[in-house]
């Protein structure tokens, strides 16, 4: 039973950080080789990893989607630890509307625009902060979801995800006061429930072997005569 618990406890906390993971924003130090346009069928079940079509457009199972492809620098732990190492990114730019996650992004074409703006021309680097949320996996053919561009000086810039630090603190207080609250909830409520019907066991225990004891000793004194 012990393994169970401890192997249901490590399924939540990994479905929890997956889901953290995905819908968190996280902010990649990246440089814009190009931008296109792709017609692409989501029909599929990776359609729940995508957002609805644009703001006024019919949501069809089969539409454009618009790509910005990046040479990024790698980072860990949602861009709190930066790499000494860059890669391939490609992100989609969708509006996520008024649905899940609440970004409330309806300029997917202006952010287009600014992305074509922001491409590095050969011989220059044109750094910008892309902040994103989603993942991005070739397998299952989806993309992280592109939601602000800005410029920056180069590629040395410090990225502070300050609403995740905040996220994380705010979580973290949140939950040690719930278990506050639980630990008084069950010394004031439940443990003196469960230590008043304990007794009442007990005292149900004591009768019913009082009561036992009696008919032994009267079976005894008839067996005697």
């Amino acid at each position: 039973m012990r393994y169970v618990k401890i192997t249901f406890r490590v399924l939540v906390v990994l479905l929890v950080g997956s889901f953290l993971h995905y819908v968190l924003p996280q902010h990649d130090l990246a440089r814009i080789t190009s931008t296109e346009v792709i017609r692409t069928d989501l029909s599929g079940w990776n359609r729940i990893f995508y957002a609805q079509a644009d703001s006024g457009g019919a949501d069809l199972a089969t539409r454009d989607l618009r790509l910005i492809n990046t040479q990024r620098q790698k980072a860990w732990l949602f861009g709190f630890v930066p790499r000494e190492a860059e890669g391939v990114m490609v992100y989609r730019n969708e509006d996520s509307g008024w649905i899940w996650p609440p970004y409330f992004k309806f300029d997917s074409s202006d952010l287009q625009a600014e992305a074509a703006a922001s491409i590095s021309p050969p011989g220059q680097e044109n750094w910008v902060v892309i902040t994103h949320y989603g993942w991005r996996n070739r397998f299952l053919s989806i993309y992280p979801n592109a939601v602000g561009i800005r410029p920056v000086e180069g590629p040395d810039v410090r990225i502070i995800p300050w609403f995740n630090i905040f996220f994380f603190v705010f979580l973290g207080l949140a939950l040690l006061f719930l278990r506050a609250a639980w630990m008084q909830f069950r010394e004031r409520m439940m443990d003196p429930a469960l230590e008043k019907a304990g007794d009442r066991w007990d005292e149900i225990e004591a009768g019913a072997a009082e009561k036992r004891s009696r008919l032994r000793r009267w079976f005894a004194r008839l067996g005697g005569k």
